[in-house]
């Protein structure tokens, strides 16, 4: 099983026909949502992304099941009319893809483990620190699939590595950014991994596959929003929560120093609220879904209605914050959480949840230095992603943007493998992945 998760992200990334970096290679990103497929074509200028494509395909209510799918054959149609879209408007035809992964059985933690040296006087090699890679991703293998084992009722589980990134390295308590060279006895290595049920992957794959796609790789989506707000910059200390509220789940990245500290996810989105609204007002679900969207709006010929959609979404806006008080409960390991909440996905759209996290205290008993500060993410704050289409207007695109930022990542470290080969590069790899 050691081997399987070393080589994870290798076997997904290695389907790209990639070989080299250059201003004429595209890449595209699929937001395989479940409300929404939004596709996006990036061309590589230097270290950045520059989108000339957009596309959406709005996905039926059977097609996706809690970000997972459940109708491979529609979420093909989605995802191709999606792309022939975003192709049009690029005009061109890219088959390198990156895909965005979601669900409640997508696991992302951050795992700690302290290996103690038999002799401190040897200076750490790439080896070495490649084999204490190995020992964290194995034992966050083992706790996602006892999480999930537990969640299912005692089911086994097939999983496999999606995503993994560096959060720490210490030495005998003295914090470095490259270990090797160091010497010292103890070494304390604290890895962010997410891990996804087989049967989700390969539903992607199939899709993909369907589509005449290579799968570059395939991405946990809180991560990608992490990687869209980070950048590729090493140095940056930015400590932040980032809330991607989507149809069907909503899902939570801690970001600790620049370093994603976990993610969680749970099963309520926009789709919630719309039947909510559905079974409270006794409509049909596009009626309630139109409802929903126009709430905002605050129709004075019918205050009646407008009331009863207010008291609807009030019911499930409670039990969507004490998902969020619960997910960001479990980040025990940090003293304090970060007062900066950053929102995306189209059901942050709804002004009641944007509204319930400014105007309440439901943060009053999590470990928060301060009140928090709510805002929705900008297009315009994603690292080395440049728009040139226009058609990326606002923060339902964010998730598509990271999953180009995880696209780049994965073509560099391919290009690193590559041009110089060795222990050293895949050592890298396995931390900027």
């Amino acid at each position: 099983m050691l081997k399987k998760i070393k080589n994870a992200s290798q076997s997904l990334s290695a389907k790209a026909k990639v070989s080299r970096l250059n201003p004429d290679q595209y890449i595209v990103a699929l937001d395989v949502g479940t409300e929404n497929v939004k596709a996006l074509i990036g061309k590589i200028k230097g270290d950045g992304v520059q989108i000339v494509g957009v596309g959406r395909s709005h996905q039926q209510l059977s097609d996706m099941q809690a970000g997972a799918v459940a109708d491979i054959g529609g979420v093909v149609q989605n995802c191709n009319q999606a792309l022939a879209l975003a192709e049009e408007m690029a005009q061109i035809s890219v088959r390198t893809a990156v895909v965005g992964i979601a669900g409640e059985l997508v696991k992302g933690t951050t795992t700690t483990v302290r290996c103690t040296r038999k002799d401190p006087n040897v200076e750490l090699d790439e080896m070495e620190m490649e084999h204490i890679i190995e020992l964290v991703q194995e034992r966050a293998e083992k706790s996602a699939r006892k999480t999930l084992e537990w969640e299912l009722g005692g089911q086994q589980v097939d999983v496999r590595l999606v995503n993994s990134a560096l959060v720490s390295i210490s030495i005998d308590g003295y914090n470095v950014t490259n270990p090797i060279g160091f010497k010292g006895r103890d070494v304390l290595v604290q890895l962010y991994t997410a891990f996804a049920p087989m049967i989700h992957i390969s539903a992607l794959e199939r899709v993909t596959n369907e589509l005449d796609l290579d799968l570059l790789a395939v991405a946990a989506e809180p991560f990608a929003v992490a990687r869209s707000v980070i950048g590729d910059n090493a140095n940056a200390n930015m400590s932040a929560i980032l809330m991607d509220v989507g149809g069907g789940t909503t899902d939570i990245a801690v970001i600790n120093e620049g370093g994603v500290q976990g993610t969680k996810m749970f099963g309520i989105g926009g789709r919630a609220f719309t039947k909510s609204i559905e079974r409270d007002l006794s409509v049909d679900y596009e009626m309630a879904e139109k409802l929903k969207l126009n709430f905002s709006a605050r129709d004075e010929k019918d205050m009646s209605q407008h009331e009863a959609v207010a008291d609807a979404l009030d019911k499930t806006c409670d039990v969507w914050l004490s998902g969020v008080e619960l997910a960001l409960s479990e980040y025990t390991d940090l003293e304090n959480l970060p007062h900066q909440i950053l929102l995306c996905g189209g059901g942050a759209s709804l002004k009641k949840l944007t509204g319930i996290l400014k105007e309440t205290n439901w943060y009053s008993q999590l470990p928060f230095a301060r009140k928090p500060h709510i805002s929705l993410i900008d297009p315009s704050q994603v690292v080395g992603i440049e728009d040139m289409t226009g058609g990326v207007s606002d923060h339902t695109y964010i998730t598509a943007m990271g999953l180009l930022r995880v696209g780049l990542d994965t073509l560099a470290q391919q290009e690193g493998l590559e041009s110089t080969g060795g222990l050293r590069s895949r050592f890298d790899r396995m931390l900027r992945v």
